[in-house]
C-alpha cells in the first residue's frame, strides 16, 4: 500500500537530526507535506533547510527532558502552521551495559529521554489536537518503541525498561482517548535498523569483569547489536507514512521480519504459558467465583 499524501497535512516529529527521525523528515518533506522537525542542535538540519519553504516546513530546538522547550515548539507549531495532524515521538538513544555495571545516573538518563519525553511530548499533544485542531479532526501520535518494548535483551536493561513503560503509557492513553476526539495513538516497534542507533546512537559501558567470558549471554548479544543491521531507513519512513493513514490502526505495528518474529514468538509463548498453568491462576479466585462468568465479562471489557 502506497502512503497518501496529503500537502496539508502537517507533521511533528522528535529527534530529526539522523536515524529513523531524518529518514521520515526526509520523506514527509519530499511527497510534499508539511514538517515541524525538532532536535536539540537545529544546525544539523542546516542542509534541507534550504530546500524548503517556511511555509512547508519549520525547524526547531527541542531536548525532550526540557518541558519549556517542548510547551514553545507546539506554540510555534501554532503559529506557524495553525494545526498538527501527526506528532511522532522519535528522539532517543541506547545505553548497553550490564544492570550491575550501570550507573543509577545514567539508567535515569535513559528513562528521562526515552520514556519521560515522549510522555510530555504527549501530553501536549494531546489538547492540541483535540482543542487547536478543527473539532472532531483530532490526529495521530505515533510512539516509536522498539523490539525491546516488548521482548527485553541482555545489557540493554534500562533502555528496555524505558521502552515497556512507553508501550505501556501510550496503551493507556489511547484507551482514554473519547471516540469523538479522533486521536488516535500507535506504537511502532522497529527492529534493528541501519542508522546511528549501534553507533553514535548508542552508549556503550565497558563489560564487567564477572560477565567479560566468551559463553556470556551480555558479551554475546553486544557482539550482534555491532553487527550491521537489516532495516533500511528509507522503507521504514514509507512505512511510518502509511501508518499514519490508517483509519483504525492496531495498537502495535512491527518494523522488520526479525522484529515481527520475535514479537509472535513472545506473544505464543504467553498463550501457551497462561494454557498451562490456568488451573493455577484459577484457584486464587475467592469462593463462590465462577470463573467462566469472569471470563465472559473480561471479554466484554477488552473487546
Amino acid at each position: 500500500m502506497a502512503p497518501h499524501t496529503n500537502p496539508d497535512r502537517v507533521w511533528f516529529i522528535t529527534g530529526t537530526s539522523k536515524g529513523l527521525g531524518r529518514a521520515l523528515l526526509e520523506e514527509v518533506l519530499a511527497s510534499g507535506e508539511k514538517a515541524v522537525a525538532t532536535l536539540r542542535r537545529p544546525e544539523d538540519l542546516a542542509s534541507l533547510s534550504g530546500k524548503y519553504p517556511p511555509s512547508q516546513f519549520l525547524v526547531l530546538r527541542l531536548d525532550v527532558t526540557n518541558q519549556h522547550e517542548i510547551k514553545e515548539a507546539f506554540s510555534q507549531s501554532k503559529k506557524q502552521f495553525g494545526r498538527l495532524d501527526v506528532v511522532v515521538n522519535n528522539a532517543g538513544y541506547a545505553l548497553e551495559g550490564e544492570i550491575e555495571t550501570v550507573p543509577e545516573e545514567e539508567a535515569r538518563k535513559q528513562m528521562e529521554v526515552a520514556f519521560w519525553g515522549p510522555v510530555h511530548v504527549t501530553k501536549e499533544a494531546i489538547p492540541f489536537l483535540r482543542d487547536i485542531n478543527p473539532p472532531g479532526h483530532g490526529g495521530r501520535i505515533l510512539n516509536v518503541s522498539s523490539i525491546c518494548g516488548y521482548s527485553s535483551n541482555p545489557t540493554l536493561s534500562y533502555y528496555c525498561a524505558a521502552k515497556f513503560a512507553l508501550e505501556a503509557f501510550t496503551e493507556s492513553f489511547i484507551k482514554e482517548m473519547l471516540p469523538e476526539w479522533n486521536i488516535k495513538g500507535v506504537i511502532i516497534e522497529p527492529g534493528g535498523f541501519r542508522t546511528e542507533w549501534n553507533s553514535s546512537s548508542m552508549m556503550r559501558l565497558p563489560v564487567h569483569p564477572k560477565y567479560d567470558t566468551p559463553e556470556s549471554p551480555t558479551v554475546q548479544f553486544r557482539k550482534m547489536t555491532a553487527q550491521t543491521l537489516i532495516g533500511d531507513p528509507a522503507k521504514a519512513a514509507k512505512a511510518i507514512m502509511q501508518i499514519a493513514d490508517l483509519s483504525d490502526p492496531p495498537l502495535r505495528i512491527q518494523l522488520g521480519t526479525e522484529c515481527l518474529l520475535v514479537v509472535m514468538k513472545k506473544a505464543l509463548k504467553t498463550i501457551k504459558d497462561g494454557e498451562k498453568y490456568a488451573e493455577l491462576a484459577h484457584s486464587t479466585n475467592a469462593d463462590g467465583v465462577d470463573k467462566e462468568s469472569v471470563l465472559e465479562m473480561f471479554k466484554e471489557v477488552n473487546s
